[in-house]
């Protein structure tokens, strides 16, 4: 998802949007200790899709 369409989102479906990346980060790890998660790039870019999403709740708590 890109920053843009991010900003277009409420604040609700940002917060639901970082629980759902933070059930696939944990599933993420879990297959990354079984051995069975090829990609590992996408632990880091998930981790990085739930901190910009915070970072722009904050902005629109600010606003």
């Amino acid at each position: 998802m890109k920053l843009s369409e991010m900003r277009e989102k409420t604040v609700d479906e940002l917060q639901q949007q970082i629980v759902d990346w933070k059930k696939d980060l944990f599933n993420y790890r879990l297959q990354l200790s079984t051995h069975k998660l090829e990609n590992t790039a996408l632990i880091s870019k998930t981790k990085t899709l739930i901190a910009q999403a915070k970072t722009i709740i904050k902005e629109k708590e600010n606003a």
